[in-house]
């Protein structure tokens, strides 16, 4: 027999009340499957809801990576989370700006963060948020980090009818032909990135140049790569002379350096992520490539210039989420950056940045729909409201559930130029979201179904 927690959509309530009348003079149906097959507004069970809103407390499932090639970058992600957590649930004034009808937790309930070591792979992100789903009932799954493992989850967050919002992902295909209705991501990615940095690139350095590109080998080091080479081929008459595909965790890039030496390439344009990017990095600078080649980071990683040393990223061009410095521009993005100095003694990079505002998009959702029943969030998501961030006003579009939202160009420091020691990166432009996105369709998004 099944169990109400894997009650198929299919059983409506009319149905399930005249299986209960026509048992009533023989067995009596318990309590607690009374309970949960007709929830509150005579909605049916779902996912793991209303069980997992019943109690004082509800409970968030993180499968992030802490270790592997991705571990630093996903540190920084988990700060963000806890750091949003934790304004959740004290009505935080920064939290209210996002959510103004947050109180001291959500809907009345304590907001609990579960995390988990992904390691950045899919399968084991995934068995890690479904020991969250079997022993708490997480009501929201969250983590990535790999676009590999964002692909996974969303899947999984639509079988399993569990919303999920993903971490740092950079593929199209996130919220494009992997899209889900329970997945949404607040972060930029491929396209967008390349038609932030792309016009700065043919602007700096000129049209008809040539570049090598260094790619990882899944779903976001391919999308990106297309889309920086789409952007420069069509607008500036740039060249690929090569692009050196690599595996995910490579220590040694030597034979890729080496053909890229061989290329004839005036620029290397690095889709790296990770270690696998400070890796790379390092080795072109030990082979002798950059300087003499002009270093491109499309995408870039965060703590990247603090880890490979702020000398090897002096004047290169890189796309982000979120700098720091932004604090001069944006009211919120200060007070984000005062509260997390204040909890972790360190300045956020733009993981945390994205973990903390998804959360905060999250919590407004729920408090304006004043329920935790997943297709009334996901609907007030699809309303496209204008929201607040960290660098201006941003809103979901309804149709592939991405984020619109500005891409953050900046330009590394030289050394004796550093104010501090995370003076890294000037921000040279925060570009416009809408104008460098594609058509919702155009990347091969359907959404599904809501139940």
């Amino acid at each position: 027999m099944q169990s109400d927690d894997q009650m198929p959509a299919y059983l409506s309530r009319r149905s399930l009340l005249q299986a209960g009348a026509a048992l009533a003079g023989s067995v009596a149906l318990p309590a607690s499957f009374t309970r949960r097959a007709f929830a509150a507004d005579d909605k049916p069970a779902i996912g793991t809801w209303p069980a997992g809103s019943e109690g004082d407390t509800v409970y968030i499932g993180a499968a992030v990576p802490l270790t592997g090639p991705y571990a630093v970058q996903g540190a920084d992600e988990l700060k963000g989370w806890q750091l949003a957590v934790e304004h959740i649930n004290n009505g935080h004034e920064l939290m209210k700006a996002f959510a103004p009808k947050l109180d001291k937790g959500l809907l009345g309930k304590k907001v609990e963060l579960l995390s988990a070591d992904s390691a950045a792979k899919p399968n084991q992100a995934v068995e890690a948020e479904q020991n969250f789903i079997n022993k708490n009932k997480i009501i929201l799954m969250t983590g990535s980090t790999s676009s590999a493992v964002a692909v996974a989850l969303n899947k999984f967050a639509q079988r399993e009818k569990i919303l999920y919002l993903a971490g740092i992902s950079g593929s199209n295909d996130t919220t494009g032909k992997d899209c889900v209705r329970y997945g949404f991501r607040q972060n930029f990615y491929g396209q967008t990135a390349a038609n932030a940095i792309g016009p700065i690139l043919v602007k700096t350095y000129g049209k008809g140049k040539k570049a090598a590109f260094m790619t990882p080998d899944y779903t976001y080091g391919h999308t990106v790569t297309k889309s920086v080479n789409d952007y420069l081929t069509s607008e500036g008459g740039w060249e690929m002379v090569t692009n050196q595909v690599s595996p995910l965790g490579t220590q040694d890039f030597s034979q890729y350096l080496t053909n890229i030496a061989n290329s004839g390439a005036e620029f290397i344009v690095n889709v790296n992520w990770g270690r696998d990017a400070v890796l790379s990095i390092q080795q072109a600078k030990q082979f002798g490539l950059t300087p003499q080649m002009k270093m491109v980071i499309p995408y870039q990683i965060p703590f990247l210039a603090k880890e490979v040393g702020p000398e090897l990223t002096a004047g290169v061009f890189a796309a982000t989420d979120f700098w720091w410095t932004l604090e001069d521009r944006y009211p919120l993005a200060k007070q984000f950056v005062e509260a997390f100095q204040q909890k972790f003694k360190d300045r956020p990079e733009w993981g945390a940045e994205n973990s903390y505002v998804s959360f905060a998009h999250w919590a407004r959702m729920v408090s304006e729909a004043g329920s935790f029943y997943p297709p009334d969030v996901i609907k007030q998501y699809e309303k496209g409201e204008t929201l607040p961030s960290l660098v201006g006003d941003v809103h979901y579009r309804p149709e592939d559930h991405q984020c619109v939202r500005p891409v953050v160009i900046v330009q590394g420091k030289d050394p004796k130029d550093m104010k501090n020691n995370e003076d890294y990166w000037n921000v040279i432009e925060v570009v416009e979201g809408a104008p460098l996105m594609q058509k919702p369709d155009a990347f091969g998004c359907s959404l599904g179904d809501y139940t």
